[in-house]
């Protein structure tokens, strides 16, 4: 103990000399405005420059080719995968400097690749949808299926797989259609590579789970929805009767109405809305939604259908009044 009282003066006065680790850091009033004048004069000249990584020293195609497969658990044929990663303004570029340097060898782009690609994503996605949305009608259907398909969509999807740094393409940075075409080409390479129901796991996975936490029915703009619901409930021979069931704020901006829809007396669906054709035109919308089975509290749609479903030949249309 009287070794410790001794050395206590020591270790307090060394504590005195080291440096807060803590300490705050001191940034000077001029960095902030400085940075967001370089960013706006960035933004002017057209944005940050940035080189592909395929330009790098260090880029090897084959391991970023053999690396993607793996890194998606798919096999894939490695002729196949480069010819999808291949885009066409890549080959007409190395074209022109063959002929330069009086040099041919012939490569090949994804554009074939592409085409079965989109036949086959185009035709899975609208069984699929015909089979986990049964009573959903087949405009509706087709107007998802558009959805799922489109250039935004699946350059989206292919975005972020990782291809931007893989394709070879003449231009920098890739714009939508390039990246869209390079899935669709990587399906098609799938296609040929592992068979059918891989490539059709590959489009569930990555394509279809896009509409995961999504509203079908915002895909599908009714018109009339009033004029639909007469026109179905009219093939069972029922008339649907419009009443207004509340009201709040009449006469004011914040007029509220509440119309609810009949059915034998037995009320189906109700809407709101700030005045009473708007609330009756929501009612209308709620009942298709209980036709067609997407209501708000729709179970979540099964992404977990194995191989090629089968086309549905049942009714899309089934009433059921609640």
């Amino acid at each position: 103990m009287a070794l410790i009282r001794r050395c206590a003066p020591l270790f307090i006065k060394s504590l005195k000399y080291v440096p807060s680790a803590t300490q705050a850091q001191k940034i000077h009033r001029y960095v902030a405005p400085t940075l967001i004048e370089l960013k706006l004069r960035e933004k002017k000249l057209g944005g940050k420059k940035e080189n592909p990584r395929n330009t790098f020293l260090e880029w090897n195609l084959e391991a970023e080719l053999f690396a993607f497969g793996k890194r998606l658990n798919e096999e894939f044929d490695s002729d196949l995968l480069l010819e999808a990663f291949t885009d066409r303004s890549y080959v007409i570029k190395e074209e022109m400097k063959q002929k330069e340097l009086d040099f041919d060898l012939k490569m090949k782009d994804n554009r074939q690749l592409a085409e079965e690609g989109e036949k086959f994503i185009s035709e899975y996605i609208q069984l699929y949808l015909e089979a986990v949305l049964p009573k959903f009608p087949m405009e509706g259907v087709t107007q998802i299926r558009r959805h799922l398909t489109s250039e935004d969509t699946l350059a989206h999807v292919s975005l972020h797989l990782g291809t931007k740094d893989i394709i070879l393409a003449a231009e920098y940075p890739l714009d939508n259609y390039i990246l869209s075409n390079a899935f669709k080409a990587i399906v098609g390479a799938l296609l040929k590579s592992s068979g059918e129901e891989r490539a059709a796991h590959f489009v569930r996975d990555f394509v279809i789970t896009q509409l995961q936490g999504k509203d079908v029915n915002e895909y599908w703009h009714i018109e009339d929805p009033w004029s639909m619901l007469c026109d179905i409930l009219a093939k069972d021979g029922a008339t649907p009767e419009p009443r207004l069931i509340g009201e709040a704020g009449k006469g004011t901006l914040l007029a509220c109405y509440r119309v609810g829809l009949y059915v034998d007396k037995k009320i189906i669906s109700s809407g709101f809305g700030e005045t009473v054709p708007t609330a009756k035109e929501m009612a209308a919308r709620d009942a298709l939604k209980k036709i067609f089975g997407t209501e708000d509290h729709m179970k979540p749609i099964n992404f977990q259908l194995n191989g090629m479903p089968k086309p549905q030949s049942q009714t899309r249309y089934q009433i059921s009044a609640s």
